[in-house]
């Protein structure tokens, strides 16, 4: 008994003496840390960088926060810090750490060399470098956009490779022919939230603010896990831009004439050169804890063709707000409105003198308006997730005052909320719902209702350190006029292997859909003898596109740059296509002329094949800088559904197209040419070429394109110089070989141009 209490009473001892020890250990211990702190910023521009990594010894780290902040608590002793960024350099700090004392270490981060490590936001909703995507990507840098004198988003985009805008409507890689202005497949998106009318669902392209953007990513391929209906064959994010640290103001003057075509018959009505000229305006700059981005646009062109011709005033501003109390949350709102008049040439009256006249019943003068407002909020929580919610109301209305019964106009609301968070610097996920209600309010179509409700998520993992996946998944549901319900799930999916320093190699595979707008569903109406009919039973269109690619960056000396080439391949099913035929109605047992013309149909299964081969860089000779990119296209787009192998072509598509742009800079002087060929376009709407219908719609076209058979190149010339303090002055000659060529049937392209553009910044 005595042994067991001496034993109890040694162990407490012993026990209280170890507590003790460790209590001294421990406050000592504690007392050997330091903290180490700062603030990491580009090293270009100042802006504070949110989400930098900045690890210790390899093994552990922190993120900086909304502010570029980082903070972290480590022993007394030696350490290496690596600060690694999405498209920066990764910089690495020896550091001592001393006992109870603080260490501030600022960093400012530079951008990669390599233009593989452009930064870009499309392909999965979050940042990544260009050279891990899994799918081919365009990229449009502001500067591009400013030295051609671009004064609206298609022109530009039409200079890229393996992108065309046929009649104001987008198709990459050939995945899209003409549907006269009702429907898109490409997913045209501004600020990541889309921009295609609830009613048309087409484009406005005017309507998209050149003056202030970052930069246009363009995925290639189908992408509606993540964006849903209309990204069928693609999409394009144009991404405007914010404040950076100094601020800027800027404003473009440019004017312009036209010089007659080659054939001067088809300009005989000219009583003098045609002079187009517009400017605008944009202020950008930080005001305490508000980032403010205010643009105007102004443009006027009456238009090398009679009645055609087009006047515009827009207005946008951008703000965003970081409250002061919550470092974590951000919110803002932007703006656009634009007053217009315009009226589009859409039928010729011949291929000769008549080439640049109207056909009277195809005028259509036109007054619209245009606003939208995006409400959005932004929240990083504890953990690092993101929190996003995006909304939009888009409100378009056209009237015609001639013809009254073609007024329509549409409301879209649309709301996202989006969830992101990276799990140790290897996986990221994405998760998200969004809504959509459209109202439309037409003659020309009637009044419908349309709803569109989602679910999506996509995951994107590093491993193996030279490996990236993703695999993404969406479920949608679409309801029009409260009745009509269809619902769709998708997926998409893609491996990016690197290969060696600067060799990428990708796979990807994704499913897409698309529901027919209200227009292709119901719009009745007539232009001279071309009439079109509506079609309340048209089905979505389903398909999938797949790809394979590699990316090859180099760096020889002053040179960089990278080589891509890619196959692909895409399907589509229950395709819809205006397709000519006699239509009765139900009262009608003899046809007539009335009952000529178009309709949307699902006509069944199509496939394009092909390849693209792009490069892209920059260098120096001697004291000269260089810019340069180019690329070809090769296509093979097949009508599976037509019942012979002659003729099953797609319409409205190029076999060959090959695009390139270069620019060399000595000094305050500069030197730029960009260029264009397509192939003959080899299939159209049969119905325009047939001997006696073709004349009634579109007269001498089947003799014009029999002359015209070669395709085209057309060629474009810019200079400019840098003035010392504030201006920069350029000359643009565009179409300079004077080449006549046109996109859809009867639509000949702008000859011969000059433009004189003034650019002052301060």
């Amino acid at each position: 008994m005595l042994y067991v209490l001496h034993s109890s009473k040694y162990f407490l001892i012993t026990g209280f003496l170890s507590l003790v020890c460790l209590f001294v250990s421990y406050s000592v211990y504690s007392q050997e840390k330091g903290t180490v702190h700062g603030v990491v910023k580009d090293g270009d521009t100042g802006e504070t960088l949110i989400g930098v990594n900045v690890i210790v010894d390899s093994t552990t780290g922190v993120s900086t926060d909304v502010n570029g902040f980082y903070s972290l608590s480590l022993p007394r002793g030696k350490y290496q810090l690596a600060f690694r960024y999405i498209g920066y350099e990764t910089l690495k700090r020896n550091i001592t750490v001393v006992a109870s004392r603080d260490l501030e270490i600022n960093i400012s981060l530079k951008a990669e060399a390599v233009a593989l490590q452009t930064v870009v936001v499309s392909a999965g909703k979050f940042k990544q470098k260009l050279s891990d995507v899994t799918v081919s990507m365009e990229i449009i840098k502001p500067g591009f956009i400013e030295n051609t004198n671009t004064v609206n988003i298609e022109n530009v985009l039409t200079k890229m490779p393996g992108i065309d805008v046929l009649g104001d409507q987008p198709s990459i890689r050939g995945g899209s022919g003409y549907s006269y202005g009702a429907g898109s497949r490409v997913l045209v998106l501004v600020d990541d939230l889309p921009i295609l009318t609830a009613d048309v669902g087409e484009v406005k392209w005017n309507f998209l603010p050149v003056e202030n953007i970052e930069q246009i990513e363009i995925l290639k391929g189908a992408s509606s896990a993540l964006y849903g209906s209309s990204a069928l064959n693609g999409v394009i994010n144009i991404r405007t831009a914010w404040p950076e640290i100094k601020p800027e103001t800027k404003a473009v003057l440019f004017s312009g004439l036209y010089i007659k075509p080659k054939r001067k018959e088809m300009a005989w009505w000219w009583k003098s050169a045609p002079v187009f000229g517009g400017a605008s305006f944009s202020d950008s700059r930080k005001a305490g804890r508000f980032d403010i981005v205010s643009g105007i646009n102004l443009y006027s062109n009456p238009g090398y063709r009679e009645e055609s011709y087009e006047k515009r005033a827009r207005a946008n501003v951008k703000l965003r707000y970081r409250p002061k109390n919550t470092e974590a949350l951000s919110c803002g709102l932007s703006t656009n409105i634009q007053w217009q008049e315009s009226s589009d040439f859409f039928i010729w009256q011949d291929a000769d003198s008549g080439a640049f006249l109207q056909n009277p019943a195809g005028i259509t003068p036109t007054r619209g308006f245009r606003f939208n407002a995006d409400p959005w909020i932004n929240f990083y929580d504890k953990g690092d997730g993101k929190h996003s919610l995006h909304t939009r109301f888009y409100h378009v209305d056209n009237r015609f005052d001639d013809n009254p019964d073609k007024d329509n106009g549409s409301d879209m609301y649309y709301g996202e909320y989006r969830y992101h968070k990276t799990f140790r610097q290897k996986l990221n996920l994405t998760i998200g719902m969004m809504g959509l209600y459209g109202v439309t309010n037409a003659n020309l179509y009637g009044d419908h209702t349309n709803s569109n409700l989602a679910l999506f998520s996509q995951l994107d993992y590093n491993f193996l350190k030279r490996f990236s996946a993703s695999l993404g998944l969406r479920w949608e549901t679409y309801t029009l006029d409260n009745s009509d319900r269809q619902s769709a799930p998708v997926m998409r999916a893609g491996l990016n292997f690197q290969a060696a320093s600067y060799t990428f190699l990708r796979a990807s595979f994704g499913q897409g859909f698309r529901y027919p707008s209200i227009a292709e569903k119901y719009t009745a109406t007539s232009l001279g003898s071309l009439n079109i009919f509506p079609n309340p039973s048209l089905e979505p269109e389903t398909g999938w596109s797949a790809e394979l690619g590699v990316k090859q960056g180099f760096r020889a000396g002053k040179w960089k740059g990278f080589v891509d080439l890619a196959a692909f391949r895409t399907e589509y099913q229950n395709m819809i296509e205006y397709t000519f035929g006699i239509w009765l109605q139900d009262s009608t047992q003899i046809p007539t002329l009335d009952d000529l013309g178009f309709k949307s149909l699902n006509v069944g299964h199509a496939r394009i094949t092909g390849v693209e081969l792009d490069v892209s860089g920059t260098g120096a000779f001697g004291k000269s800088t260089v810019t340069f990119f180019a690329g070809y296209t090769y296509m093979n787009p097949i009508d599976l559904s037509t019942d012979t192998l002659e003729d099953n072509i797609l319409k409205y598509r190029y076999r060959h197209s090959l695009k390139g742009d270069f620019e060399i800079t000595y000094g305050r002087m500069s030197l730029g040419a960009n260029f264009i060929y397509n192939s003959f376009m080899e299939r159209i709407d049969k119905a325009f070429e047939e001997t006696i219908l073709g004349q009634e719609i579109f007269p001498g076209l089947k003799d014009y394109r029999e002359k015209n058979n070669k395709g085209h190149f057309v060629l474009n010339l810019r200079t400019s110089y840098q003035f010392p303090k504030l201006f920069k002055l350029s000359i643009l000659v565009n179409n300079l070989l004077n080449e006549e060529y046109m996109g859809r049937p009867g639509d000949i392209q702008p000859p011969f141009n000059i433009v004189l553009q003034c650019v002052m910044k301060i």
